[in-house]
Formats: C-alpha cells, sequence, structure tokens
C-alpha cells in the first residue's frame, strides 16, 4: 500500500498519534512543538536541555510518548534561523527514515515548519511528500525473502487553519502523483538486463497506456528501416533483442494546441559494442536506458495529474551488444534526417539513437522538444553527481527548465553549445563522426544532437551524473523526473 498523506488543522490537545515529527531550529521547537511541549508538561524542552539531539540537519533523537502520542521523534534543522532547501529536503528523508524504522503506522508531522531560505510554505510541503515517499522507496522484487514492508501507511501534515488545508490539499496530490513517477522510473532503471530490454519496456508503456488511456505507437525493427532510421539500428544490430521505438501520447489540453516531447535514450544494456568498455562497474550499465525510464515516469505522473496539455514521448530502445553482425568503427550510415554519420565509436551510441529520434519528433509539430539521456561521462567529470547537464537552442527553454529545476529540487546547468565546438565532429567521409575527441566530450556530444534539432526548440539533458547512485546505495534516482514533471506543471499553469 502507497503512503497516503493528508492536511489537518487540530489542536495539539486533540492529537493522537502513533509517531509526531517536531523540527528543532536553532535549538528551539516551532509552533507546533512549543503547543505540544506545553501538552507534554515541558518534556520536549528537557530533552533538548540534556543536549541529546546533535545539532547538524536530519540528526534526530527519539522521545517516549505520553498522553496518547506513542513516541516522539525530534528533528534537527540546524544551528540557523534558516536553513539551505538541500539540507531542508536530506533533514526531511533522515527524518523519515528514523520513522521507518520504528512500528509506527501513521505520523503528525510539522516538519514543513522549519525556516527555509527562499521557500514558502507549499515548497514545503510539498517537499516533506516528495523526500518520505523517497525515503521509503524499496526494490526488492527479485529477493526471494524481501525484507518487511514499512509499517508507516498515513502521514498528516498539520496546519495552522482549515485556509490552508484547502489550499494546499490539491498540491498534495500532486506531489503524490509525482512521487509515484518518480517510483516508476527508478523500477524500470533497477530492473535488470535480462528481464529489461526494448520489447519488455514496450509491453510496460502499452500497460501505461491501456491504465491512462494513452495512444501508444509501437516501432518495430522492420517499421523503423522503412523510414530510414539507420543509426538507431545499427547500435542494435549486433544484439540478439531487436529494438524499438516506443511513441506514447498524453492529450490533456485541445487538440490545436502544440505538443510538447519528450525524448528518452532507452539503452537497455551497454557494453560499448565492439568498442567494449572495461568490466569493472559495467553492471551499471542497465542504468543506461534511465533517460527513456526518467520520460516514461514523467508521463506517468503528468497522466495521473491529469495537466492541460498536450504530451508526446518517444523512446528509442535498443541494446548496445558486440557480436560477428555488431556495427564497427568506421561504418557509415545514413541518418533518418538525410545526414551521414561515420560510426568512429560504438560506444557513444546514445547520441546515434537520439539522432533518429529527434527527427521522428518534427512529424508532431512540437511547441518544444527535450531529450534525456545518461549520455557522457564528461558530463560527470564537469557537474560531478549534483546537477545534470543542460544544453538548449533556444534561451526562453533553457530557462524555464533551469527554474523547474531549481523549484523542485532536481537542479541542471547550462553548458555552451557554441559553433566553434562543431569542428571537432568533422568527419573525412561522411558528413559527421560520432564524437569529437576528449576535450568538451558533453559539449561535442550536445553539439552532435543539435544538427538533429533544428527544426524546434530543444533542449538536451545530460544525466549521466545524476540518473543512479553506486555503491553500497547503488540504483536507480528517478532524475530528472520532478524536473520535467515541474516543468509541465508550469506550462499547463
Amino acid at each position: 500500500m502507497t503512503m497516503q498523506f493528508s492536511l489537518k488543522a487540530t489542536a495539539a490537545d486533540k492529537i493522537r498519534t502513533q509517531c509526531l515529527v517536531l523540527p528543532v531550529q536553532a535549538g528551539r521547537l516551532t509552533a507546533t512543538g512549543a503547543a505540544f511541549d506545553a501538552r507534554l508538561d515541558m518534556t520536549l524542552s528537557a530533552a533538548l536541555k540534556g543536549g541529546d539531539l546533535g545539532r547538524k540537519p536530519g540528526s534526530t533523537l527519539l522521545v517516549p510518548g505520553i498522553k496518547g502520542l506513542s513516541r516522539i521523534l525530534l528533528v534537527s534543522m540546524g544551528e540557523d534561523d534558516t536553513l539551505s532547501a538541500p539540507r531542508f529536503a536530506d533533514a526531511v528523508r533522515s527524518a523519515f527514515r528514523a520513522v521507518l524504522a520504528t512500528p509506527a503506522t501513521d505520523v503528525f508531522c510539522a516538519l514543513h515548519e522549519a525556516s527555509v531560505e527562499l521557500r514558502e510554505l507549499p515548497w514545503r510541503v510539498g517537499q516533506v511528500v516528495l523526500m518520505a515517499r523517497e525515503a521509503a522507496y524499496r526494490f526488492d522484487a527479485y529477493r526471494s525473502k524481501p525484507e518487511p514492508a514499512p509499517a508507516l501507511k498515513d502521514v498528516v501534515l498539520g496546519m495552522d487553519n482549515v485556509g490552508e488545508v484547502r489550499s494546499l490539499t490539491p498540491l498534495v496530490a500532486r506531489m503524490s502523483d509525482l512521487a509515484d513517477g518518480i517510483d516508476t522510473a527508478r523500477d524500470l532503471g533497477n530492473q535488470p538486463p535480462n528481464v529489461c530490454n526494448p520489447a519488455w519496456l514496450a509491453t510496460q508503456a502499452q500497460k501505461l497506456g491501456r491504465r491512462h488511456k494513452l495512444k501508444v505507437e509501437i516501432l518495430d525493427q522492420k517499421q523503423m528501416a522503412s523510414l530510414g532510421m539507420n543509426a538507431l539500428l545499427a547500435v542494435a544490430q549486433g544484439s540478439v533483442q531487436p529494438p524499438r521505438l516506443i511513441v506514447m501520447h498524453y492529450r490533456g489540453a485541445g487538440a490545436r494546441q502544440a505538443p510538447v516531447v519528450l525524448v528518452g535514450k532507452g539503452i537497455t544494456f551497454d557494453t560499448g559494442g565492439i568498442s567494449i568498455k572495461p568490466a569493472a562497474d559495467m553492471d551499471e550499465m542497465k542504468f543506461d536506458m534511465s533517460g527513456a525510464g526518467s520520460v516514461f515516469g514523467t508521463m506517468q505522473a503528468v497522466a495521473q495529474m491529469k495537466l492541460k496539455i498536450n504530451l508526446t514521448v518517444i523512446i528509442a530502445a535498443a541494446e548496445n551488444m558486440p557480436s560477428g553482425s555488431a556495427c564497427r568503427p568506421g561504418d557509415i550510415v545514413t541518418t533518418l534526417s538525410g545526414q551521414t554519420v561515420e560510426i568512429l565509436n560504438t560506444d557513444a551510441e546514445g547520441r546515434l539513437v537520439l539522432c533518429d529520434a529527434l527527427t521522428y519528433a518534427e512529424r508532431f509539430k512540437p511547441a518544444a522538444v527535450i531529450d534525456v539521456a545518461t549520455l557522457t561521462g564528461a558530463c560527470v567529470i564537469a557537474l560531478g553527481h549534483q546537477r545534470a547537464g543542460l544544453f538548449a537552442n533556444d534561451d526562453a527553454l533553457a530557462a524555464q527548465l533551469r527554474t523547474a529545476g531549481d523549484d523542485s529540487g532536481d537542479t541542471c546547468w547550462p553548458l555552451p553549445l557554441d559553433e566553434a565546438y562543431q569542428e571537432q565532429l568533422r568527419s573525412s567521409f561522411a558528413d559527421m563522426g560520432n564524437i569529437g575527441g576528449r576535450p568538451a566530450g558533453a559539449i561535442t556530444a550536445a553539439c552532435f544532437l543539435s544538427r538533429f534539432a533544428k527544426k524546434y526548440a530543444w533542449a538536451h539533458l545530460d544525466v549521466a551524473g545524476v540518473a543512479w547512485r553506486s555503491g553500497t546505495n547503488k540504483g536507480s534516482t528517478g532524475r530528472p523526473v520532478a524536473l520535467l514533471t515541474h516543468y509541465l506543471m508550469d506550462k499547463a499553469g
């Protein structure tokens, strides 16, 4: 059962809950905490004076409950009177991890009362919903003995008055829908590659289509060949798994409104092909379809929200494998656009599947096209694991995406597309090569894509550094579903 969220304006002496979650900022309780402290004969103040609650944001102290409360969780919001948005999100996530470790089935939460730099109440409420859901996420479909599901089912956020309850209830519903989309993207990314192949992804799209009454089109290898999508097909030709071009349409606005088109890189496993990758960490190349997973999750969130917008999602799905039939360095292919590409490195395959998908997007006469891809290791070197790389041929679109990223906490950062970088893609035998050398690798990859996106406003999000985590907490992050959904919410008004 998915965690349920609700808002309630109730006096402290009326609340009964299995876990009361209260923020402590600069050593002080907020308004709700102070009201409960008075009800509990100043028990909370005494606990704080004992010094057992750390000052670092996210530190927690579990206090035994009294007078109708099973337990009380005090959560540090740091030593300052305000804290930054990222630290607030981290503190909320930490708080719910502590709650989920208890047997509590319901929570009364006041974390949104903390003071956050430049963030008003609606943003704080939304973040509580998203971070609680993130803390609760599990992927154990392939464990023979899964861990017991968290007990927590109901989260009540305390409001000052019924006006806040009325105005913020739709927001809470939308953030729950967004969390569903993020979870779906994570589930897709975490699937093993022997399950998640192009045909399986197509089946998941058809299921989503039936659930939300979307129009779904699946192009197979023969249909793509008849169109001339030879770059995408070249990537797939070394694998026994046939490629798919997956197209989903959501129509929440009038037929005359031009759709936003999202294009996702769906390389369900990337060995690098003939230009094979090193063995270390190659298992993580199942995450190379994270761009596809994110646009899939965004489509789900938009459909559940019933946004008044038209949205088309295109997923270019293929597996990149070495074999006797695989494409080789030196091969030249003619793309759907008619431009020719010399494949100098078969591990630069994402741009090959995307270029044909970007050309295919022209037929929908889009208002804007945004592609999402785990495209380059160079972007990880440039921006690390905090921000996605943002490239665009339209300044207004770039600004809208950056704002959506800042608002959602799913951030990106603009990088240049200067014409001078295009020179690095020069080929001696074709219109262009598919790589431009080591310098500015993320930029030249985006420059390659820009050659196929000249007929509309276009942006490219390189999410190689943010789409998954490595190490002991390995797994998909679901990014940038939040960024894309906030952008579409803004577009829908």
